[in-house]
């Protein structure tokens, strides 16, 4: 890993799944203008010669690390950089791509004053094939447009405020870039994307992958374990395409807490003209099943100790100030007895879900759009194209045990999105779970485990309440539904910041002992139930004006490690 300078945050390779060494990390200072109006490009700004303000990229204009700190709304953002394109990526043949690892909401991107490219959507990786719009002299610019319209309904933002300050469970808004910027070449024909299917118990791996002008080429497969070579494949390209099937000479299983991870390298082309394509990875040999609302893993039962992460930061708000930081949030988690996460209202990026992957961390991929009314139109542009890049990125991460779109959708909310969704998913990821909308109303038949949300701070009327499930009785989920929840994917929330005003659940107790002796009782219940498979206790941290975190928002411990991990770490009902 390149340390970390001034000149250049955030200096890693953005997808640690997918690395090629032909590349330049954007990252650093920008020039920056705010377009209020919208009117930016009625005023020339794709072919304008500077802007007036400068931002350091990949934070957000509202962050400290931007420099600006900038937390009123505005439209639209534009980003302007001057950059030289090596000259030994600018043979013919070879392709210059620009990725954008994040920027909210609807992107614009200009070479040099011409548009190669729009993206519509606030979480996710994108990018554009600049070849073409490069010019003949060493220096580019590049200029990005970011139009960002929180306010009218018709984007996902997570949990952004719609009013100028934060309030309650509602925290500072991103505008713009907050993911890394890079370029990297690629020569005339490149690999493009995978997908790897573990099969446990035949001891090998299904890789589909998916190239650009390759047609006939071939494609080579080898895997390391600890740097052993453990397993080689190849297979001709069909159109784009080319399966091939893995076997393993060793068997290393990825379970929680134990992330064995196994290098890959696939190789198309040939070295010997100068044309190959190298690109390096990993994955982990895992299998995952539900049986009766419970999660196995590699055929064992598994209870989800889940904490609620949302991935806020004080000094960068959606972007973590360092990788170091990620990695620090997983060790957190873990150190007091969770065994994973459910990344909740935000789409973590890749180098996070590396770190959950290298720890055996349990995860749940979300999408950011609470608040949303399923049933308006405009939810279908907003969600699906972008809920389907997301799964379509993040499907070779072993710590994603599921799937979860969306969150506390109403009852009475139309379920035709809600089907396609669990359609689409299962047709792009048919290896895991799937929640469709968690906490409040199921559709009917599409959930794999029936969850809720119960804030109750009564661990007698907690127990009660989920009490006749025992007896084969439904419990009420969400006003008029019923069932029987196995995953109780929120819960707690216990307010704790003394001499500090803030927002939480319930009444906070007057010391530690009494918070800890509710958050065991609490918990006490859901691991003793037999019917229950797993907890999310909200959460891992405070977030701004939210005080519930087992940490504070700067990631101070709050309360002893070691008494939370005991209380978490004993086994489970439904383990015996």
């Amino acid at each position: 890993m390149v340390n970390q300078t001034a000149s250049c945050p955030r200096p890693a390779y953005p997808r640690p799944d997918f690395v090629r060494e032909k590349w330049i990390n954007l990252n650093g200072e920008w020039e920056f203008d705010e377009d209020f109006g919208r009117t930016g490009r009625e005023r020339g700004l794709p072919d304008a010669a500077s802007f007036p303000q400068r931002i350091t990229v990949p934070f957000c204009r509202e962050s400290r690390l931007s420099g600006l700190e900038h937390k009123d709304f505005c439209d639209a953002v534009w980003y302007r950089k001057e950059i030289t394109v090596p000259a030994n990526w600018r043979v013919d043949g070879r392709h210059v791509i620009l990725h954008i690892g994040a920027c909210d909401y609807h992107t614009e991107v200009y070479i040099n004053g011409k548009s190669v490219g729009t993206h519509i959507g606030g979480m996710n990786a994108f990018c554009f094939d600049i070849t073409k719009a490069l010019s003949d002299g060493e220096v580019q610019t590049i200029t990005i447009c970011a139009t960002d319209l929180l306010r009218e309904g018709g984007q996902c933002g997570g949990k952004q405020s719609l009013l100028y300050g934060s309030h309650g469970c509602h925290y500072t808004r991103t505008t713009g870039i907050w993911q890394t910027v890079w370029m990297e070449c690629v020569p005339a024909s490149y690999l493009h994307s995978m997908k790897v299917y573990p099969s446990i118990s035949d001891q090998k791996v299904t890789l589909q992958i998916n190239t650009f002008g390759a047609d006939g080429s071939v494609v080579r497969a080898q895997a390391y374990y600890q740097g052993r070579a453990v397993g080689a494949a190849a297979a001709v390209v069909e159109g784009n395409c080319a399966t091939m099937e893995m076997k393993l000479d060793e068997l290393h299983l990825w379970e929680v807490g134990c992330g064995r991870l196994y290098d890959l390298e696939l190789t198309l082309g040939n070295e010997e003209d100068g044309e190959r394509d190298l690109v390096k990875s990993y994955f982990g040999m895992r299998s995952i099943a539900c049986h009766k609302g419970i999660l196995h893993l590699n055929g064992k039962p598994v209870f989800q100790r889940l904490v609620l992460d949302q991935g806020f930061y004080p000094d960068g708000i959606w972007t973590a100030p360092t990788d170091e930081d990620l990695k620090a949030d997983v060790d957190r988690s873990m150190a007091v007895g969770f065994n994973g996460a459910r990344l909740h209202q935000k789409v973590f990026e890749p180098r996070f879900l590396y770190e959950c992957d290298r720890a055996g961390y349990i995860v749940w991929g979300e999408h950011g759009n609470w608040g949303m009314d399923i049933s308006e139109p405009k939810a279908f542009r907003a969600i699906l194209p972008d809920w389907l890049e997301i799964v379509q990125r993040d499907f070779n991460h072993p710590s994603i045990i599921g799937w979860c779109p969306l969150n506390e959708t109403d009852y009475d909310q139309d379920t035709e999105l809600v089907r396609m969704l669990a359609a689409m998913t299962r047709a792009l990821d048919p290896t895991r779970l799937f929640i469709e909308t968690s906490g409040w109303a199921h559709v009917a038949g599409v959930t794999d485990i029936v969850d809720i949300h119960n804030y109750d701070q009564d661990p007698e009327s907690f127990r009660a309440f989920f009490a006749p499930m025992t007896e084969g009785k439904d419990v009420c989920i969400h006003r008029n539904y019923y069932g029987k929840p196995t995953f109780v994917s929120e819960y707690g929330g216990i307010r704790w910041a003394p001499g500090k005003e803030g927002w939480g659940y319930g009444d906070a107790p007057k010391s530690i002992p009494e918070l800890l002796e509710r958050f065991r009782a609490l918990t006490d219940v859901l691991l003793d139930h037999p019917m229950i498979g797993g907890l999310c206790y909200t959460q891992l941290t405070d977030v701004e004006q939210e005080v519930n975190g087992i940490y504070t928002y700067d990631r101070r411990e709050k309360f002893p490690a070691e008494v939370l991990k005991e209380i978490l770490s004993r086994k489970a009902a439904c383990e015996e």
